[in-house]
């Protein structure tokens, strides 16, 4: 079992509030490709070379007094978002649309990259991107 705890140094890791635990594991275990290394309390699966560890809300606890986790509801303005790079874009977008995938656009040029975006079961907003003109110098236009 990998559990994301380093030798030395530090592992970067990515923590979501989840409504259902079952339902978010199974979605990045199925959509990401992810391997489940912890069920619950929390949950943890291991995406390539990352975690996403899940767990349900709450409120204050003694390191984090004054915080309360809970996750987005439909509207909410996003701040902050999980950015997932893939070598075959339209491979994964085909892929994780046959699992259930939610995504806002088909993957679009952008010049630097194709990307799109998708949705988890909470809500939270995922980018898939594959560099192209990046490669090369080409960097995308302003919006």
């Amino acid at each position: 079992m990998a559990l994301p705890a380093p030798g030395q140094g530090l592992v970067l890791t990515h923590f979501l509030t989840v409504r259902d635990v079952a339902v978010s594991r199974e979605f990045y275990a199925g959509v990401f490709g992810g391997e489940v290394v912890l069920e619950e309390n929390p949950a943890i699966v291991q995406v390539a070379n990352g975690w996403i560890i899940m767990n349900p809300g709450g409120g204050p606890t003694p390191d984090k007094p004054d915080v309360t986790l809970s996750p987005p509801e439909p509207g909410d303005p996003v701040s902050a978002f999980m950015n997932v790079r893939v070598a075959d874009i339209a491979a994964f977008y085909a892929d994780a649309k046959a699992k259930g995938a939610r995504f806002l656009t088909e993957p679009l040029d952008r010049k630097a990259e194709l990307r799109c975006y998708l949705r988890d079961p909470d809500g939270y907003l995922i980018e898939v991107g594959q560099a192209t003109g990046m490669l090369e110098g080409v960097f995308a236009d302003r919006d």
